[in-house]
């Protein structure tokens, strides 16, 4: 199990506070989130990344199976997906969702949609 060091109760972090937490250079951060698409930061108006706890809990997770375990990035990414996909599949299980059942067709989502735009049309004449 990957043990997590404590983490400042924060809702962002800069890359700065990131690197110092997770002892992972800044360049570093960065480079992994060209490869790693689960690892999307959200960016401030001036650029800046800011990083949630969801976010830094992944970035060790990364650095586990890169340093750790020695996946490569290839390996570590498919590791990842399948491993997020196995938290939907247990998440749909643990709700009991037959989702494959109750997908809406797409006709249903046009006519929403259609639907949804007169709404809005009527919502602009009244103001």
């Amino acid at each position: 199990m990957l043990k997590i060091p404590p983490v400042p109760d924060k809702e962002y972090f800069t890359i700065g506070e990131v690197s110092q937490i997770t002892l992972v250079s800044a360049h570093i951060l960065r480079y992994w989130e060209r490869e790693f698409s689960l690892l999307r930061p959200v960016r401030k108006s001036s650029g800046q990344r800011r990083y949630r706890i969801e976010e830094v809990e992944l970035i060790f997770k990364i650095k586990d199976l890169l340093y750790n375990k020695k996946y490569t990035i290839k390996g570590a990414k498919k590791y990842l997906v399948g491993d997020k996909r196995k938290k939907l599949t247990d998440l749909q299980t643990d709700l009991n969702l037959d989702l494959e059942h109750h997908v809406p067709d797409s006709r249903f989502l046009k006519d929403l949609k259609f639907e949804l735009d007169h709404v809005l049309k009527l919502l602009k004449v009244i103001q």
